[in-house]
């Protein structure tokens, strides 16, 4: 078999293969939608974690959310980390109108703590409740959303559940953006297996980790990742490996986010995590890079540019990449005539990659929230999430 013939079938069957362990971990994923919410009238004491920085445009519309739970054992504490815009006096608003609404405010950040880390340690050492659920500033929830994650919580013993978030950003590349990123996560981390003892994948989500108290201290709470750019994801690993019970879960119908506003906010957001992904291992993001491009890339340019059987097999591997973008955009509630776009954010994602890399190898650290990280300190302090 010719060279060129040989690596076309090898992504097809690549291509494949991944598409189907997607598609058939997908259906294993649990819906929030199938758990009831509790009516136990001695249900735990939950306490709602919201750190917000300069958050004065999304802040009052998602505590709204929070505010309108149909829980009753609820406390919302929000962490005021340093905002030097109007979140501050918007906070003492809503507060006024609403006296149970607890405001913590941070002025200083010490020496070894990423800010929203931080944040979130603070507001957990001033909860009283016995389950933490940390969430955004930017997030809206269904009314029923805790009451049903803390019932699922409490029967299957669990002790820690995140949920998976709808995206409600607008635009043709954004949204496929995030799409193309929510899949490439998906064959990471495979979430379908947190809940599984023997597996050693794991989860996490920022928009919506819930955890009991006891499970938090055990492993050290955010104390032990204080300075791992990706908090969300790094929580659900410290708790997996402490040997505790976790599940994700489909949330789409009960908690919403406009994740970015642009793709140019979306790639620049990515900038202090995505190499931290492979704790700032430059070799492993290359080799990512390669991967994606293989996969991706490569084959729309092998039916331009190659004849005969290499480009069907390449033209079979455009194409069931398409079906998936096509499917995985109406899953998400997306149209599926996002599918073309599959061509498209493949060069975005490198693109991300490589200045990501570049970028804090050349500033030797990462800046974030007006705070500076030197890259061996993030190298010394942090495991890889793969």
């Amino acid at each position: 078999m010719e060279p060129v013939l040989l690596l076309a079938v090898s992504l097809f069957v690549l291509m494949g293969w991944l598409t189907l362990d997607i598609a058939i971990g997908n259906r294993k994923l649990g819906s929030l939608g199938d758990i009831a919410p509790t009516t136990a009238e001695d249900a735990p004491l939950v306490s709602i974690i919201v750190p917000a920085c300069n958050e004065a445009v999304t802040i009052a519309p998602a505590l709204a959310t929070l505010l309108a739970q149909e829980y009753a054992h609820l406390e919302i504490i929000v962490v005021n980390d340093r905002s030097t815009d109007a979140t501050g006096a918007i906070l003492r608003e809503m507060q006024r109108h609403h006296p149970g609404l607890i405001i913590l405010d941070i002025q200083e950040l010490p020496e070894g703590w990423l800010g929203k880390h931080h944040a979130l340690h603070c507001g957990a050492a001033l909860a009283k409740g016995s389950i933490l659920l940390f969430t955004d500033a930017d997030i809206h929830m269904a009314p029923s959303t805790v009451a049903r994650a803390v019932n699922r919580l409490e029967l299957a013993g669990l002790d820690h559940l995140c949920l998976i978030f709808k995206n409600k950003a607008k635009g043709w590349l954004l949204n496929s953006f995030i799409l193309d990123a929510g899949g490439g996560l998906f064959l990471l981390f495979k979430p379908w297996l947190a809940n599984n003892p023997k597996s050693k994948r794991f989860m996490g989500v920022g928009a919506f980790n819930m955890v009991r108290l006891l499970a938090y201290e055990q492993v050290g709470g955010h104390g032990a990742i204080k300075t791992h750019p990706i908090d969300d994801i790094m929580l659900g690993k410290i708790i997996k490996e402490a040997g505790l019970r976790q599940e994700c879960l489909s949330g789409y119908d009960f908690v919403t986010v406009e994740w970015y506003h642009s793709t140019g906010a979306m790639i620049d957001g990515l900038m202090k995590n995505i190499f931290a992904l492979v704790n700032f291992n430059t070799a492993l993001a290359l080799a990512g890079v390669v991967g994606i491009s293989m996969l991706t890339i490569l084959p729309p340019w092998g039916v331009l540019l190659c004849h005969g059987p290499a480009r069907l097999f390449f033209a079979l591997t455009v194409t069931l990449r398409l079906a998936f973008f096509s499917q995985a955009a109406r899953y998400s509630g997306l149209s599926p005539w996002l599918a073309p776009a599959a061509l498209v954010t493949p060069y975005v994602t490198v693109y991300t990659i490589l200045k990501a890399t570049s970028t804090t190898l050349k500033n030797k650290g990462i800046s974030w929230r007006g705070s500076r990280y030197s890259l061996d300190e993030l190298r010394r302090n942090n495991r890889s999430l793969l």
